[in-house]
């Protein structure tokens, strides 16, 4: 069997009939015909009734792209043929197949309903977006459609559940209203089908199984229509991209649609598109006292700011470290230090958040995520990314693109990116399990050498070279405790 037939690359149903159609090719693409007597006799050789053999137009649906309910038992039968009864691949094939049956069950799996989730008890330091997201939702056409964009744990689905119930109060009372969660970064499982959604969509506005088409297309027109001038409110939580949700806008002027993602969905470009930041100091500091619910904290305004810039304002971690403080009164604000506050913060629910997020990465976005853990200066600009990486800066950018369009990356100015802290705490885990020593140690050596000769040339006109050396220096420390070599050390590969 060659290499270049790989069915367990295959996630989808179609991926792995694509994969079957190569196979047949490699098999010397024999008809359907002598398929179906190949499968005849091997079914005959096992004692299977005459009943059960397949006809040759089954066997040849065996290669049809778009395919439902496929028959596991029969697209093993046409690999073994093609094969030639081996065993070993066979079972390779076979793996892959419930691979991809389990995950077009799984994608078939939706959360949805005719009602909005509870909201949020209360909202910090959203205001403005609160009130940008109602006046665009208020403007009717396809300006009907806002997306909530930004970085895992930055509040999203909290904002539009806050922004849609207050929708609802003022929307007609026969007006319908759906909610789905597509799981588009769900760390558990593939994303929603959109033909699942919208067959879920349909039962819930009163169609019944036997009225409802096959096909996402033809489910869509439906949806369309049976909305059309009902002023419905729609709500998708939790988009992958922008073809995930096409098919689920009412692309009706009196309907309201409601989007969250981690993704930059610019391939929508007639919806609002708000993106979320971090929240304000101010705003951080009351999300802790809120959600720690302890007076005696309030007392230390300086130390309640230090913990909330430590972890970025992301209102997930401010959540999770004020409900640390509540569970435990214990221990004081100076017991958060930086390096237990990033620990406890990542712990508990900030790691999967941002972890799922880098799951869907493409492995050249992946590892540039984690070699950036290795600059030591604050940002870097695609030069530095590319002497980091080792690869052409026309691919770093790309890869930087990815980045900074999941939210995993800031970009602070054009051409400047920035790691926020918890972030790169989460890459300078990851790091040292998914990157080898010596590539880390290459990588390291040629970000350093570039830094050291930028800032000399540069430090006649850098008021701050002080600060940069300590940095440099930190990063070669770092080099030597953790990445000890034979020869030299650290310091060698800056020289």
């Amino acid at each position: 069997m060659p290499q270049v037939l790989d069915p367990g690359k295959a996630r989808t149903l179609d991926e792995f009939i694509a994969e079957l159609r190569l196979l047949k090719a490699w098999a010397g693409n024999p008809s359907i015909t002598e398929i179906t007597r190949r499968v005849h006799k091997d079914w005959q050789r096992a004692g299977r009734p005459r009943s059960e053999w397949p006809a040759r137009s089954t066997i040849g649906n065996c290669f049809q792209l778009g395919r439902r309910r496929p028959n596991p038992d029969l697209l093993l039968a046409v690999v073994r043929t093609l094969a030639g009864g081996d065993e070993a691949a066979v079972a390779v094939w076979r793996q892959a197949l419930r691979t991809v049956l389990g995950e077009a069950e799984a994608a078939a799996r939706v959360t949805a309903y005719d009602r909005l989730p509870a909201a949020p008890s209360s909202l910090v330091g959203r205001s403005r977006p609160a009130s940008d997201a109602e006046a665009a939702l208020a403007g009717g056409g396809r300006a009907g459609v806002v997306v909530l964009e930004g970085a895992a744990g930055t509040g999203k689905t909290s904002l539009a559940l806050h922004v849609a119930h207050r929708l609802s109060t003022r929307k007609r009372a026969d007006a319908p209203v759906l909610f789905a969660n597509l799981r588009g970064f769900a760390p558990d499982g593939p994303a929603a089908d959109p033909a699942a959604v919208l067959e879920t969509f349909l039962r819930l506005l009163g169609v019944t199984g036997d009225r409802i088409p096959h096909g996402a297309a033809a489910r869509a027109t439906l949806y369309r229509q049976l909305l059309t001038g009902t002023g419905a409110l729609v709500v998708l939580d939790d988009a992958p991209d922008e073809a995930h949700v096409r098919a689920l806008l009412p692309e009706d002027p009196t309907c309201r649609t409601l989007i969250t993602s981690r993704r930059t969905l610019r391939a929508l470009p007639d919806a609002t598109r708000l993106s979320l930041p971090p929240l304000a100091p101010a705003d951080s500091v009351e999300l802790l006292l809120r959600t720690a619910g302890a007076d005696r904290l309030a007392t230390d305004a300086t130390a309640l700011r230090r913990i909330a810039d430590d972890l970025g304002h992301l209102p997930l971690a401010l959540t999770v470290i004020g409900r640390h403080m509540r569970e435990h009164p214990g221990w004081t604000l100076d017991d958060y230090h930086r390096e237990p506050l990033i620990t406890l913060a990542l712990e508990d629910g900030v790691r999967g958040a941002l972890a799922a997020s880098d799951a869907r990465l493409a492995a050249g976005a992946q590892k540039l995520l984690r070699l950036l853990a290795l600059h030591p200066l604050h940002r870097t600009d695609t030069t530095g990314a590319a002497v980091l990486a080792g690869e052409r800066e026309q691919t770093v950018r790309e890869h930087l693109d990815a980045l900074s369009t999941t939210h995993l990356l800031v970009e602070t100015e054009p051409g400047w990116f920035r790691l926020h802290a918890l972030v790169r705490a989460y890459a300078e885990e990851r790091i040292c399990i998914d990157v080898p020593g010596t590539s880390i140690r290459e990588a390291l050596g040629r970000v350093l050498a570039h830094c050291r000769g930028t800032h000399t040339r540069d430090r006649a006109h850098a008021p701050g070279e002080l600060p940069v050396l300590r940095r440099l220096n930190r990063a070669e420390a770092w080099a030597e405790a953790v990445l000890p070599r034979e020869k030299g050390g650290a310091r060698a590969l800056a020289a």
